[in-house]
């Protein structure tokens, strides 16, 4: 992602709408919804980081733990046949399911 905000370890996308002059943006990778808008950049990082703060003052407030972006647990669907494969030729390996996933994504990400 290239056009976003960090605060507090919360990312937020940048957008803009043309017919309403205004930036505007979501908090990413949560299941709430945290959004803020400004008219400038400044406005716009300065609303975000309001809404962070206030996204986490009201977990305080009602006693939730705050989300965080991307946990690391995230379920993938295959067909029964690949899982077979993956899980054979992993236990070849020694080694588990999870270990030779996770180093096929992390090669995707390198060579993109």
């Amino acid at each position: 992602m290239e056009n976003y905000l960090e605060y507090k370890g919360y990312r937020g996308s940048v957008g803009y709408s043309a017919p309403d002059r205004v930036f505007h943006g979501k908090v990413v990778g949560l299941r709430s919804s945290i959004t803020y808008e400004g008219t400038d950049v400044d406005s716009l990082e300065q609303d975000f980081h309001e809404a962070v703060d206030g996204y986490l003052e009201m977990c305080g407030r009602r006693g939730f733990i705050p989300e965080k972006e991307y946990s690391g647990l995230f379920q993938v669907r295959v067909s029964p046949d690949t899982h077979k494969e993956l899980a054979i030729k992993a236990e070849a390996s020694g080694r588990k399911l999870n270990a030779v996933v996770a180093e096929a994504l992390e090669k995707y990400i390198a060579a993109l």
